[in-house]
């Protein structure tokens, strides 16, 4: 173990203790559940296809790809509609 590790995590929960950390982390906690939610219910997304750590963080690398390219295409798109509409 790195001996810089304990002092990382003795600065991240004096910050986590002041207001701002607190907030950020309450907001930061309800944020990726609808990312899961989406996930499972809209992509049909149950369970991993591969195994093995490195095959599974590829896996959700692709997962989060696929999302986040959804997201901004459907953000692309509003615009084209209020200007046909």
């Amino acid at each position: 173990m790195s001996l810089k590790y304990p002092r990382y995590k003795k600065q991240i929960r004096e910050k986590l203790k002041s207001e701002e950390g607190y907030a950020l982390s309450v907001r930061r906690m309800i944020e990726p559940e609808s990312v899961f939610g989406q996930l499972k219910n809209n992509r049909g997304f149950r369970r991993f296809l591969l195994r093995g750590l490195p095959k599974v963080s590829l896996e959700v690398g692709w997962l989060s790809l696929a999302h986040n390219l959804l997201k901004k295409a459907a953000i692309d798109q509003k615009p084209e509609m209020a200007v046909q509409g």
